[in-house]
């Protein structure tokens, strides 16, 4: 038993020694030639490593620097440049035979800059597709899955590409800056990117992870298979993957220009498939403190958006199939075109929203920018609309007609407003205003909001007609018409012919501010469309009644114009 013991402590004591020695005596820097070859072989790409050293117990090569060229056409700055490449490779043949087959690659705190040009076209679109007799890949064998393949002598019929295979590749606290050649913006900057690829071969397809920390703030997951990888683009390899996305700062994210006022906070799930020529997603995404506006303050409560997208990868431009987007009850449908393709992405696309609930909707009025009279808000009643929405997102151009039906502007006393015009005195509101009928056409623009053809129904006051502008600045401007319903007129209205009876009508402005809206009388189109029309029937072309009308005009401080 003890002679056995000792047989087994010998053999142990010089496996040990072995081990400690065959650093020494396998000279790995021996490789270090072949390897830079077949991966510049296999990447089409310039590829240098560093210093070697030898790992028995993990069964790994090291290097302590590792650049890959870019390609030629954006710059000489390498692609990729990595403190450390671990490479696992199998023992035995490598001690037996010299022979090295790579089992697993793994980058420590790479840099990786991904640039795309005004075509379209990445950096590392050519990847792979410059090595030496590539060939339309053929599928690998089961075997190729498990372990990787000698390199192919000069002369084979197979391409390095074909033959390579590597059981897991893993990329740790990748920093990724992703930018455009052909503009001046500061590159988005992605840190602690992890990728963690399976059985990856050019010829097959292979399970892989993603996960990186969001520039601006959040996090990002996909996990799903790609390839086989496209020779001739590297970036048109087709894949398909779940996405999850959680916490992205959408001001921050660089995704959108600070100009355009959009801001909030994302959460996302869905799916993205490519087939390399064109994606499909579809999912859900919310969107909290939601800001559309640069005069616009974060919404209170969160918007849904169910989706489904298509995009072209080529042209950079796609369309939204479904955009169903909703808050609380409220419904909206989105759809249309866009186009990322410019220096600012593009819409070309309609909303249409069908007797959406008010209460529900009241509380995005802020982050559009949408202010009402200071102390009221909407409560009750619908909302409908049917918009379109064209231009770039920092000068969005929005138009189209808009309706509020059986609602009313609580806190807010119009009756009371409207009494600075003497002839509109004595009507009563009440603290809120009911509102039978609002529509418009509206016009929103960077420069304002036009709105015509103004149609308001109040049922204590009667029709308000008109139209007029909110500068960005939020200042009024509107020249408008009450038809009255016969309640509580002033005698000023009787002697102008408008009051004593249904249907009678006073002209009017409304000025100030959104918050703040002054009602300030129309004393001259008042005076002019009634004592115009009573004193010009007796001179013809009505100019005797004109000079009637200016005089009394001058009694209220309004020069006549020369």
């Amino acid at each position: 038993m003890k002679r056995a013991l000792k047989i087994v402590a010998i053999v142990v004591g010089v496996l040990i020694v072995v081990v400690l020695a065959l650093p020494f005596i396998v000279n790995v820097n021996n490789f270090r030639p072949r390897i830079e070859s077949e991966l510049t072989t296999a990447l089409g790409r310039k590829v240098s490593i560093g210093s070697l050293s030898l790992s028995l117990w993990s069964g790994s090569l090291a290097a302590d620097d590792i650049a890959i060229a870019d390609d030629p056409a954006f710059g000489n700055a390498p692609f990729i440049r990595a403190k450390s490449l671990g490479v696992g490779v199998e023992v035995m043949p490598l001690i037996f035979s010299k022979t090295l087959h790579i089992t697993d690659l793994t980058l420590t705190q790479p840099q990786v800059t991904l640039l795309r040009a005004r075509s379209g076209r990445w950096n590392f679109s050519t990847l792979g597709n410059a090595s030496p007799q590539a060939k339309q890949p053929a599928p690998p064998t089961p075997a190729a899955a498990q372990k990787s393949s000698p390199p192919a002598e000069s002369g084979s019929d197979q391409s390095f590409q074909q033959n390579l295979s590597v059981v897991a590749v893993s990329i740790k606290k990748n920093v990724v800056s992703i930018g455009d050649a052909s503009k001046p913006a500061k590159p988005r900057v992605y840190k602690n990117v992890n990728v963690t690829v399976k059985n990856f071969a050019f010829t097959s397809q292979f399970p892989f992870t993603l996960t990186a920390d969001l520039a601006g703030g959040g996090t990002l997951k996909l996990d799903g298979t790609g390839g086989p990888i496209n020779p001739n683009d590297a970036a048109a390899t087709p894949l398909q993957a779940k996405v999850n996305v959680k916490g992205l700062d959408v001001a921050a994210s660089g995704f959108v220009e600070p100009s355009s006022g959009i801001s909030g906070i994302a959460n996302f799930d869905g799916t993205v498939t490519s087939d390399g020529k064109q994606a499909n997603s579809s999912g859900n995404a919310t969107a909290d403190k939601l800001k559309l506006s640069p005069k616009g303050s974060p919404s209170q409560k969160t918007v849904n958006l169910k989706y489904a997208t298509t995009y072209d990868l080529q042209k950079q431009a796609g369309r939204l199939t479904q955009g169903d987007v909703s808050v609380g009850k409220a419904v909206a449908k989105l759809g249309g075109t866009y186009d990322l393709n410019g220096d600012s992405a593009a819409l070309n696309m309609k909303l249409n929203a069908d007797n959406m609930p008010v209460d529900d909707l009241e509380t995005m009025l802020p982050p559009l920018g949408v202010t009402l009279p200071s102390g009221s808000s909407l409560q009750g009643g619908t909302l409908s609309s049917d918009l379109t929405i064209v231009g770039p997102v920092s000068k969005l151009v929005i138009t189209g007609p808009v309706k509020l039906a059986d609602t009313k502007l609580h806190g807010f006393d119009m009756g009371s407003k409207m009494s600075a015009i003497s002839a509109l005195a004595g009507i009563k509101t009440g603290q809120d205003t009911a509102i039978q009928v609002f529509s418009s056409n509206v016009h929103v623009a960077p420069s304002g909001i036009q709105t015509e053809n103004v149609n308001l129904v109040v049922p204590s006051i009667g029709t308000l007609t008109g139209a007029g502008t909110v500068s960005p600045e939020n200042a009024l401007d509107y020249k408008m018409t009450a038809a009255l319903n016969g309640t509580g007129v002033s005698s000023l209205s009787q002697f102008a012919g408008v009051g004593g009876g249904k249907g009678g009508s006073i002209p009017f402005f409304i000025q100030g501010t959104a918050a703040n809206p002054k009602f300030v009388p129309d004393v001259k189109g008042m005076l002019g469309s009634q004592l115009g029309n009573r004193l010009g029937s007796q001179v013809p072309g009505g100019q005797n009644g004109q000079n009637v009308v200016n005089s009394i005009t001058g009694l209220f401080g309004k020069k006549k114009k020369q």
